[in-house]
């Protein structure tokens, strides 16, 4: 099978039958029939999930609307098709919302972008590909300054890499430093936020990846980095490569701050494995 696009317009062929159309314009799906000798094969679904997916609305990222007009009441099978791709009668018409689902990493941002200001100094502890580098990047702003660290050097130009492309070299930069070194980047008090994403860099050799013993130096190192006031936040992974103690030495490690000088929070995943990434944050009380 094959779908043929022109502008709005989709044909679905079976070799070199056409079999059915639809038409997608704005995200509202409108006009998708298929032909009557070919009905009840599956071809409708195919094609309707064919149009949800190159316009974005299985990207698990991104927050997606599509609409569609009402079937006739006596259609069934508009119906039932509708269901099955998430499609819910609403206000006269079809609508099917998808919102982004919520990773450790997602969640992470989102509660740095209520508590750091713009105009900061940032440091991304494990700046891995550049990801997280780019967002403290987009949260600093013009004004800000943006460090990222990391002891492969693959890390670092592919960090580099994504700022430039991104038009964000002037905000930040990666440089080649174990992050338990991270004072040597930025003077005690002085940081708004300190963001740690352990485990190891995402399509390299997974046996290189942090340890228990460097990452609770490295967030000593950060406690002293942040002003009162920031926030250390950090990812913690566990798994069948690199096992949990990393993840349960870090744990205990917030835990164990005291509470008249931070204030501690570990978001747990409740219905997630135990294995799940596990995102945690002290903020630094004022002196």
């Amino acid at each position: 099978m094959n779908i043929l696009q022109n502008g709005t317009q989709f044909t679905l062929y079976k070799e070199k039958d056409c079999i059915g159309r639809a038409e997608l314009s704005q995200n509202r799906v409108a006009a998708l029939e298929i032909v009557p000798r070919w009905r009840r094969r599956g071809y409708g679904s195919y094609l309707l999930k064919e149009l949800l997916r190159r316009s974005g609305g299985f990207d698990r990222a991104v927050e997606s609307t599509f609409t569609a007009s009402l079937p006739a009441a006596d259609n069934a099978a508009a119906w039932a098709l509708a269901a099955r791709f998430g499609f819910t009668a609403q206000g006269g018409q079809l609508v099917r919302r998808r919102v982004p689902d919520i990773s450790a990493v997602t969640l992470c941002h989102e509660f740095l972008r209520t508590h750091c200001p713009a105009g900061g100094l940032y440091l991304d502890a494990t700046c891995g590909n550049g990801h997280d580098t780019l967002f403290l990047c987009q949260l600093a702003g013009s004004e800000g300054r943006v460090v990222g660290l990391d002891i492969q050097p693959a890390a670092v130009e592919a960090t580099n890499r994504r700022l430039t492309d991104a038009g964000y070299s002037s905000v930040g930069r990666a440089v080649l430093l174990d992050h338990a070194r991270l004072l040597e980047v930025a003077a005690p008090g002085t940081a708004d936020c300190v963001l740690f994403n352990f485990g190891w860099l995402p399509g390299a050799d997974h046996s290189v990846h942090s340890t228990a013993d460097g990452s609770l130096k490295a967030l000593e190192a950060a406690l002293q980095a942040l002003r009162p006031g920031g926030v250390l936040a950090a990812v913690l992974y566990s798994g069948r490569v690199i096992g949990d103690g990393e993840k349960q030495a870090a744990l205990a490690w917030f835990r164990a701050l005291p509470l008249t000088r931070y204030t501690v929070l570990v978001c747990e995943f409740a219905n997630w494995d135990k294995t799940a990434p596990l995102p945690c944050f002290a903020i630094k009380r004022p002196i």
